[in-house]
């Protein structure tokens, strides 16, 4: 057993750590939160929340939120892919450093039925259970099969849930999302 220090830290005196590396202290011991520097961060954000002063930016993947200490122009309910910085001295803030693509999302209930082939699907597939098929081109369809009785409510309760289905639309690189159903099928169609 050693006298040493495992890290860069030493103890200078009660309350007071040093940090070898570049000597910053503060009063509990800890280094200085300017020496915490947060990287860049690359991605698919989904837009949260936004006013003239500021917006916030969710990660679609990492679900990590970054706050901007400006709105540069996005609203609500938009897709931005993209990086965010953060600002300094304090690292939390960002910024949106750069947008290779922004799209606006949207989420509705249309009035038409499920098509034949996502009936059949949902006919061949016991109640609970989910079908993720790719659409020719870009989206993909999801297609619950549900009890005839419940399909209103599962309907509303994808309505509820309207970030997720913004998320996955987001992830998906897609600019809306589509919801029809009949009586034991709910479908979520993910389109351009």
């Amino acid at each position: 057993m050693t006298d040493e220090p495992d890290g860069p830290e030493e103890v200078d005196g009660p309350g007071e750590r040093t940090d070898e590396r570049d000597g910053s202290t503060d009063d509990n011991g800890r280094g200085r939160v300017d020496d915490v520097e947060a990287e860049p961060s690359e991605g698919v954000f989904l837009v949260t929340a936004a006013d003239d002063a500021s917006a916030v930016l969710r990660d679609v993947e990492s679900g990590q939120v970054h706050t901007l200490a400006s709105n540069p122009g996005v609203e609500v309910d938009d897709a931005v892919e993209g990086t965010v910085a953060p600002e300094p001295p304090l690292h939390v803030a960002w910024s949106l450093v750069e947008v290779r693509e922004r799209r606006s999302l949207t989420v509705s209930r249309s009035e038409e039925s499920p098509t034949s082939n996502a009936r059949s699907i949902a006919a061949d597939q016991p109640v609970g259970e989910l079908t993720r098929v790719e659409r020719a081109g870009t989206g993909e369809l999801h297609v619950l099969t549900v009890p005839d009785d419940g399909t209103e409510a599962a309907v509303g309760d994808l309505l509820d849930d309207r970030e997720g289905l913004l998320e996955r639309a987001a992830r998906l690189g897609v600019a809306r999302v589509e919801i029809r159903s009949a009586p034991g099928v709910v479908v979520v169609r993910y389109l351009p």
